[in-house]
């Protein structure tokens, strides 16, 4: 329903009295007001009618523009009871500002517009409810038929008229409405990870200069299963909408149907990991070629993903995804909690894995040195040693290789060792706290002196028979033998616990 359509129709009489205003403007409503300004009642859209009681010639221009403001579409001025006819002030502003005005004559009651203007918005409603009903039927068949879910998108595209794209939950493209759609993919990494963290379905809507883009994840319970991504260049209207969220159930549909497979070839592949770390590459190669896979050309990189259940889930997505890009094999399974990823040392794919705390928030990688097969069992191991030091030190990915450089203390939990070093040092505490017995420092100085008690006594300030009393006395406090190197080392650990 636009301007144009009510002066179309003959039985309102009307008539239009300004020459440039443009009359293609949609309505969104009628609204009939005597107010000098009406505006703060309007929302916009509006065709405005009025008799003029309060339009005084000389405030005509400042009438108008507030009106044109407001985004009123057009000015209904009755005429034959304030005004005989439209003031030319009036017609001069409305021009000025492309304010449509038309002259609604006494015979032709107000609601007689609103009526029109009213059937004409139900009558849109209708049609886009039944259009929108037809098209979910359609998808529907198209979602239990051949050819599904790329049915499915190529016929919202065409809905849309605009471009669909079904992406796995890593962000690969599985199908795309048109081919070319394909490329956008990319643009959406960003936008695909932070819904890939949310629990589905949930959406996001990507505004551009140009064009609109809807994101919508897909599957139940907690784990995105995919993503269905819709754009054009015009905004999407409530039916359209309710479309995408129509398909977008259908094809999580479709995607739940594979869960109960999902699992069987999860289990599958922890048993295929268990005969590699028992050294059985030879049983489990052929298993691993009727799932459609290799095994990663030796030596291998192991890697251990710790995180929940979903983010593990996730972790799998994205090396499947950086095994396509790159072109090698990858091969994922679950021990014990933990997601285990094996991947050839040569090439640029277990570069791309390390990096995968990036693409799952939340998710610890550990890291272990190539192996051969036959030492595959090392090398998770090592990977698992490595992921759980990580977690505990807060840190995203961490190498094997790294921990020996830490020293003894970053590979101990703080907390532990602290309630350790109190309890262990606690008699020599009380000595201390009762006398000035300095057994404390006397006990970390001939450690540090590695026993040598001229050189402690010196840095003490006391002579060495001083010194040796002051051991002999935490001895016996201590009930432990300093002549054992085991009893020194835990000392020494007690006196320099780890600090984070």
């Amino acid at each position: 329903m636009t301007v144009a359509t009510l002066l179309g129709a003959a039985s309102l009489q009307l008539t239009l009295h300004t020459r440039g205003a443009p009359v293609d403007r949609p309505v969104s409503w009628v609204h009939v007001s005597e107010l000098a300004d009406p505006t703060p009642f309007l929302e916009g859209g509006e065709l405005l009618l009025t008799t003029g009681l309060a339009l005084i010639p000389d405030m005509a221009g400042e009438y108008v523009r507030r009106l044109a403001g407001a985004g009123v579409v057009g000015l209904g001025l009755g005429t034959g009871l304030t005004h005989a006819q439209v003031p030319p002030q009036l017609l001069a502003a409305a021009d000025e500002h492309g304010l449509a005005v038309l002259e609604v004559p006494r015979q032709t009651p107000f609601i007689a517009l609103s009526r029109a203007v009213s059937s004409a918005l139900a009558a849109e409603e209708y049609a886009a409810v039944t259009r929108t009903s037809t098209v979910q039927r359609e998808l529907t068949r198209a979602a239990v038929g051949p050819g599904a879910p790329g049915t499915v998108v190529d016929r919202l595209a065409r809905h849309l008229g605009g471009w669909a794209l079904l992406l796995d939950a890593a962000g690969t493209p599985l199908e795309a409405a048109p081919a070319a759609a394909r490329s956008r993919a990319v643009a959406l990494t960003s936008a695909v990870d932070r819904l890939r963290t949310a629990r589905p379905p949930a959406g996001a809507a990507l505004t551009q200069p140009g064009e609109t883009v809807l994101l919508q994840s897909l599957g139940t319970g907690s784990r995105v299963r995919g993503l269905l991504a819709v754009g054009r260049a015009e905004p999407f209207s409530t039916g359209d909408r309710h479309v995408v969220s129509a398909a977008a159930l259908l094809l999580t549909l479709r995607l739940e149907q594979s869960r109960a497979l999902d699992s069987g070839t999860a289990a599958l592949r922890a048993a295929i990991l268990q005969l590699l770390l028992a050294g059985r590459t030879d049983a489990a190669a052929p298993v691993v070629e009727a799932l459609g896979e290799r095994l990663p050309a030796g030596p291998v990189v192991a890697l251990a993903v710790l995180g929940s259940a979903e983010q593990r889930a996730a972790a799998v997505d994205v090396a499947a995804d950086a095994a396509a890009t790159t072109r090698q094999p990858v091969l994922c399974a679950e021990v014990d909690d933990t997601l285990v990823v094996l991947a050839g040392a040569d090439g640029p794919l277990a570069g791309l894995l390390a990096e995968l705390p990036g693409r799952v928030p939340g998710a610890v990688v550990g890291t272990a040195p190539p192996v051969s097969w036959a030492r595959l069992a090392d090398g998770v191991r090592q990977a698992r040693k490595a992921a759980a030091h990580g977690r505990a030190a807060g840190r995203a990915v961490t190498a094997f290789a790294d921990l020996a450089g830490q020293g003894l203390t970053a590979l101990l939990d703080p907390a532990a060792t602290a309630a350790f070093a109190e309890a262990a040092l606690a008699p020599l505490v009380a000595a201390d706290r009762a006398g000035p017995g300095d057994l404390v420092a006397s006990l970390r100085t001939w450690l540090a002196a590695h026993g040598q008690w001229e050189p402690a006594a010196a840095r003490l300030g006391v002579h060495r028979h001083t010194l040796r009393k002051r051991i002999r006395r935490i001895e016996e406090l201590l009930g432990r033998d300093l002549d054992s190197p085991g009893v020194r080392a835990e000392l020494w650990l007690a006196l320099h616990p780890p600090v984070r």
